[in-house]
């Protein structure tokens, strides 16, 4: 893959360019935020990993202005691990969000599942601000959800955890691995926080409807992803 890092820190950016490289990806780097911007619109690249914490402007100005045009892969690195600022990036359309610092095999597997992601992604419709599964629909420029054209009251939880899941749709979200997405990464594993929202979240979008997309994956997690029936 070509992959951008806008990364301030340049030991930090020269590791990732050197592991990168070393995984036979194509790395250009930036460090700041509208250099990075304009590399990322001239070029044509595969995945763009992105810092929050830049000199000039922030990850999330880089982030709300690619999302105006892009539908590329994004994935956000920062030093905040608070579940606000994670729950902001996948608002502003974030793919995904690696707190610092992280394992290299970590990293490693998340740009290959974005990279895959971004080839066989079908989720989302040319406007890039919209996610559409089947019939169910999340704006995420005006965070506003309806299926069938019936109008969806969201909190804001539930916003964040249904636009992750949307996203990556056909892939399963162990119970961890969404306590860490969308809430605090230093995750309770006696409290069912998770279990609780997911069964909030389809009594919203499933159950008032015949077909169901929020499925229960015994001993491994959640899926969203249309039914076969």
């Amino acid at each position: 893959m070509k992959i951008l890092v806008i990364e301030d820190e340049y030991k930090l950016a020269e590791y990732l360019k050197r592991a990168l490289t070393e995984h036979n990806h194509i790395v250009d780097i930036a460090h700041e935020g509208i250099g990075g911007l304009h590399l990322a619109r001239e070029g044509q690249y595969d995945l763009i990993m992105l810092d929050v914490m830049l000199p000039d402007v922030d990850g999330y100005f880089v982030l709300r202005s690619l999302r105006q045009n892009s539908t590329i892969p994004i994935l956000m690195l920062t030093a905040q691990g608070k579940v606000e600022d994670r729950v902001k990036g996948l608002h502003e359309g974030a793919d995904d969000y690696l707190v610092k610092p992280f394992a290299l095999s970590e990293l490693l597997a998340r740009v290959l599942a974005l990279g895959r992601r971004g080839i066989s992604d079908a989720s989302e419709t040319p406007n890039s601000n919209l996610l559409c599964v089947a019939d169910l629909e999340l704006d995420l420029l005006r965070r506003r959800a309806s299926r069938a054209g019936k109008k969806l009251d969201l909190t804001a939880k539930e916003f964040a955890l249904l636009a992750l899941l949307m996203r990556r749709q056909g892939e399963v979200f162990s119970r961890l691995a969404l306590a860490e997405q969308v809430w605090d990464i230093n995750f309770n594993s006696n409290t069912n926080v998770v279990e609780v929202a997911v069964r909030r979240l389809r009594g919203k979008i499933d159950d008032p409807f015949e077909k169901k997309l929020l499925r229960t994956v015994r001993g491994m997690g959640y899926v969203l992803e249309p039914s076969n029936d």
